[in-house]
């Protein structure tokens, strides 16, 4: 996931036309890395080793590993966000606290307490924001402070739209592959509000709905850009259609996720081939 989110900026980097600047690729990757990292530590289940996720009983068998490379993303972290601009520190301020508002339960109603992720259809919401802003709003700030690029207030807009959507389509299907669980508990998702068969067809609006803004995004039309990048949004589609029937757990996060990198070197690749 942290090289998901080095993609994804890099992704940014290219349609703006600016150089990277490689303290926010750092910081998107340490970043990432301590956010997913810790989230699993604060929702440690009693028997870790025990858990029906493949994922989690990984994370616990090397568990001093993965504290570690924990720690050292955070001292990492810091002389990197001194590197970056007054805007994008106060972005990643405000990233942080949806990010610990959305692992750990701060929020009391009665004796119950909750995280935002147990607040209904908050969660793809948070998730789809704090990617956006981290790799669109992220990467633009910076380019722009260091006279990089000069990039209209529409163009940015709709560059965050397009991946809003995008990144929306990826996070539906998880929403669906816990449809059974999520009616058990009561938990309003899209697949559950709505069905199945509909959240899939909401996948592929939002996918086309990119594709549409892709086209708008300054003026460049039918682009190698354009091509490059609507060919991997017939990819995530097809990938989004077979999560029906393949439920296997690291179907998800090693090809649904990786889409997103998969994104940067079809990028690269038509760019490299076509000009």
């Amino acid at each position: 996931m942290a090289l998901c989110g080095v993609a994804q900026a890099l992704v940014t980097f290219h349609l703006i036309g600016s150089k990277p600047v490689y303290a926010v690729l750092g910081i998107l990757f340490t970043a990432t890395l301590v956010e997913y990292n810790f989230s699993v530590l604060v929702s440690k289940p009693q028997q870790p080793l025990k858990s029906p996720f493949r994922r989690v009983r990984w994370f616990y068998a090397h568990h001093r590993l993965m504290v570690t490379f924990t720690i050292v993303s955070i001292l990492i972290l810091i002389p990197l966000f001194l590197l970056i601009s007054i805007e994008s520190r106060l972005l990643l301020v405000f990233m942080s606290v949806l990010c610990v508002g959305y692992s750990i339960p701060l929020f009391t109603i009665g004796e119950q307490k909750f995280s935002l992720r147990n607040v209904p259809g908050l969660k793809p919401f948070l998730i789809t924001l704090v990617w956006t802003l981290s790799c669109v709003l992220l990467p633009v700030l910076e380019a722009k402070d260091l006279h990089l690029t000069d990039v209209s207030m529409r163009d940015t807009t709709i560059l965050i739209a397009k991946r809003f959507l995008f990144i929306g389509a990826l996070t539906v299907p998880f929403d669906i592959r816990d449809l059974f669980h999520d009616k058990k508990t009561g938990l309003k998702t899209i697949p559950v509000a709505f069905g199945e068969k509909n959240a899939y067809l909401f996948c592929q609006a939002l996918l086309a709905g990119y594709v549409v803004l892709l086209f708008l995004f300054r003026n460049n039309g039918f682009s190698i850009d354009f091509w490059a990048l609507t060919s991997t949004m017939f990819l995530t589609g097809w990938l989004i259609f077979r999560s029906k029937w393949e439920k296997n757990e690291y179907y998800y996060f090693l090809y649904m996720d990786g889409v997103l990198i998969v994104q940067y070197v079809v990028l690269v690749a038509f760019n490299f081939i076509f000009k």
